[in-house]
């Protein structure tokens, strides 16, 4: 009886919790962040944040039943960026002497300071958080130079909380890198592995000093195509650290996507390593590779509950797959667990009080994931909650009989398009001639990327409107006043294509959302995007319409301000549908048809409207290239063929923009000519200028480009001639007349005291290379 009652107990608890949101379910940490950036806050109001946060978090997990709760998945603003503090390897520019890496040059390295630019930031996979890249040479040392892990893991066993400390795995640090500058650019960053390694050990006998029986390593980089020599890393890595770990039980884990069989064979066969997480949800074909041979006597922590969504988890098929696992690799050795962190999802439904309730049931944000997390794990033990069980087959029945989830017209009208491949039909050279006609710019034209700053007194009227605390005419004299003085200063600061700012606009995919069927909103569904950057994405739970037009009304009333031409803005159905979290019943390019045809009706509107400039912004097409190769053409396919459609209908003389964010553009840069936009504006300066590189390359581009000439997500202010300089690099390899000049991203997050003087540089720095073009003919 006592064995029994025992062997429930222990199998009651085999639940795992990748990683968790850091931010707080009311963005507690993004303020607290910000409060200290302004001076209002000391580093202890901040660090008193921090901790409630983590001590609140450990204890959900631990009240849900989880026994494998992570740690050291907290940061103050990115996981990487932990790491490479960890291992001393600060840039040298940062002027760092040493000892333990505090908020002053952690935060440099983040966000730049006065005199030193901050490191390069880069998307994370194919999700729409940002990392920090770490700057590694053959020069680089490393010493342990952050006790953050050890730290946390003590915090937590303080409040009773055994936890598993969680770090970036030695061999995806590395492959996450990049040769720091003035290092050569094919630098083999593996070859630090011996350099770091012994960092690793010394965080690792510490934690086991402090007690800790488990340790994760997240090795992402396992799903992507990774040849034999590094392959052959994880091989020496996990070998170099055997002794190390030995008394510790060691998880390594995988995430979104499914793990190449080769990848597989390697992670499998680490005989240091006790424990393998796999994302069941995007890697359904690494399910077969484990029934075909997975070792006796280790672990399976099988990722089968979505930590990239926000829908309820279908219960019963997820313990199906559990049970049919269960066979393979034993009932003492599965772990329920979720596909990937959690940061990736929203926070806690519970503070979704405005939902609608029959939306609101289809739903599970990271608080409601752990639950579903443990509830599998009870089921598997034979300790199923019938009653929690049956509420979730009804809300799956209820989503896939819903008549708000379908809309016939809509379907017939994606299905058609299935026969053109819709492009325009003269070429971009003819095309760009034929605007200039119209509009007559100079050269190296400038422009911004759409958004203006938005001020505490912009974002009291959004919401005091929201709220009805003032009239629709009080909102639209308001929002008209900020556009004019938006206008007036472009104006004064004479660029050259103008934009309206945007002061209507809470969010580029949230506002356009808020106008089409098909979407729900929520009001605290935050989503760290980069630092203490948070989104609210939409959920497209239906087909998606758009029933009236969302923009032109601004669009009008700012081009009725100004003789000069004025940018319409819009979101690209790529980006929308990428930033949102999205449908799981139907495939996603399905969904983004139907987002391209809304879209397109609203360009053709703005065009009829007397707008001449419209840009569709396609910032996150990059991030959704799924992460293996095989499945980059397929996408890039029909995400490029979605973009075509919203403008394939217009005249000549429409000028079409776009606009593209942080990522790595190389790999994709003939899908981007594809696209066939007149102009394409795209960020550039953070990354060292390394989209310039595939032009150097000889990659010919004859339609007109911004490479961005300043990183706004610094607050640090470009002199002109650093302007000028990054222009004159530009020009060794595009031609004059295709070039633009601009900032890398919009302007929305920034203070107009750093606003005007760097768009002031920039004209002056474009208006100066114009008259040395002058001269020189």
């Amino acid at each position: 009886m006592n064995r029994s009652c025992t062997w429930r107990l222990i199998w009651k608890m085999a639940s795992h919790i990748v990683g968790y949101p850091r931010m707080g379910p009311k963005r507690e940490l993004k303020f607290a962040l910000e409060s200290f950036w302004d001076g209002k806050s000391t580093a202890e109001d901040l660090e008193k944040v921090a901790t409630d946060l983590r001590a609140s978090i450990w204890k959900q997990m631990a009240d849900a039943g989880i026994k494998y709760i992570p740690s050291n998945t907290f940061s103050y603003y990115d996981q990487v960026l932990d790491t490479t503090a960890m291992l001393g390897a600060v840039p040298e520019r940062y002027s760092w002497t040493g000892g333990e890496i505090g908020f002053d040059t952690y935060f440099s390295m983040a966000r730049g300071n006065a005199t030193v630019p901050a490191m390069e930031m880069t998307k994370w996979f194919d999700t729409n958080y940002h990392f920090i890249v770490p700057e590694l040479g053959p020069n680089t040392k490393f010493s342990y130079s952050s006790h953050k892990a050890v730290n946390e893991y003590k915090e937590a066993k303080a409040l009773g909380v055994d936890t598993v400390p969680v770090f970036i795995g030695p061999v995806s640090y590395l492959l996450l890198s990049k040769p720091a500058k003035g290092v050569e650019k094919g630098f083999p960053l593996l070859s630090l592995l011996s350099s770091i390694l012994p960092v690793y050990k010394e965080v690792i006998a510490e934690l086991k000093a402090a007690g800790a029986s488990w340790i994760q390593f997240d090795e992402p980089t396992l799903a992507l195509d990774l040849d034999a020599h590094k392959l052959a890393a994880f091989s020496a890595a996990y070998t170099e650290l055997e002794s190390a770990l030995s008394g510790l039980n060691v998880l390594v884990e995988t995430y979104f996507a499914d793990v190449p069989a080769e990848s597989f064979k390697t992670l499998t066969s680490l005989s240091s390593v006790t424990a393998y997480g796999f994302d069941l949800v995007r890697g359904t074909q690494t399910v077969e590779l484990i029934k075909s041979g997975f070792p006796a006597g280790k672990y399976l922590f099988a990722g089968v509950v979505d930590g990239r969504n926000i829908w309820a988890d279908d219960l019963a098929a997820s313990l199906s797959t559990l049970q049919a696992l269960e066979a393979v690799v034993g009932k003492d050795k599965l772990v329920v667990s979720t596909s990937c962190s959690l940061m990736h999802t929203a926070v806690d439904l519970v503070n979704e009080t405005k939902l609608d309730s029959e939306i609101k049931s289809w739903l599970a944000f990271a608080a409601q994931k752990v639950v579903e997390v443990d509830a599998l794990a009870k089921a598997l033990a034979g300790q199923k909650d019938e009653a929690y069980f049956a509420a979730n087959a009804a809300a799956q029945a209820s989503r896939r009989s819903s008549p708000r989830v379908t809309n016939e017209e809509v379907q017939k009208a994606a299905a058609a398009l299935k026969g053109s491949d819709h492009r325009r039909a003269t070429n971009v050279s003819a095309r760009l001639d034929a605007q200039q006609k119209k509009l007559n710019l100079p050269v190296l034209p400038t422009t911004t990327i759409g958004s203006f700053p938005q001020t505490v007194e912009l974002r009291r009227v959004r919401r005091e409107y929201k709220a009805k605390k003032i009239s629709e005419e009080e909102y639209v004299s308001a929002i008209k006043e900020e556009i004019s003085k938006v206008v007036k200063l472009q104006e004064e600061l004479d660029i050259d294509v103008l934009v309206h700012g945007e002061p209507e606009r809470n969010d580029m995919v949230e506002y356009f959302g808020e106008q089409l069927s098909g979407f729900a909103f929520t009001a605290n569904g935050w989503v760290q995007s980069y630092g203490s950057r948070c989104v609210k994405p939409p959920i497209i739970y239906g087909d998606v319409s758009r029933p009236n037009p969302m923009t032109v009304f601004w669009s009008k009333t700012a081009q009725s301000m100004t003789s000069r031409p004025m940018k319409g803005m819009l979101t690209g159905p790529v980006t929308i549908l990428n930033w949102s979290f999205v449908r799981n019943d139907q495939p996603r390019f399905e969904t983004c048809y139907q987002i391209a045809l809304a879209i397109k009706k609203e360009v053709e509107d703005l065009e009829a409207a007397g707008i001449q400039v419209i840009q569709i912004d396609e910032a996150a097409l990059r991030e959704g290239l799924p992460l293996r190769k095989a499945e980059h053409a397929f996408y890039l396919d029909w995400a490029v063929h979605s973009f075509r459609i919203t403008n394939c209908e217009i005249k000549d003389t429409t000028q079409i923009h776009t606009h593209m964010c942080y990522s790595n553009f190389n790999d994709i840069i003939h899908s981007i000519i594809n696209m066939d936009a007149d102009v394409i504006t795209i960020e550039n300066s953070r990354s060292d200028e390394k989209l310039l590189s595939v032009f150097r390359e000889g990659v010919k581009y004859g339609a007109g480009i911004g490479p961005g000439v300043y990183d706004i997500h610094s607050p640090r202010i470009p002199s002109t001639e650093e302007i000028a300089d990054r222009i004159n690099k530009m020009l060794a390899v595009l031609d004059t007349n295709i070039l633009w000049v601009n900032p890398d991203c919009g302007l929305k997050t920034r203070k107009y005291t750093e606003v005007k003087p760097a768009l002031t540089n920039m004209v002056s720095a474009a208006k100066l290379i114009r008259t040395q073009l002058a001269s020189a003919k």
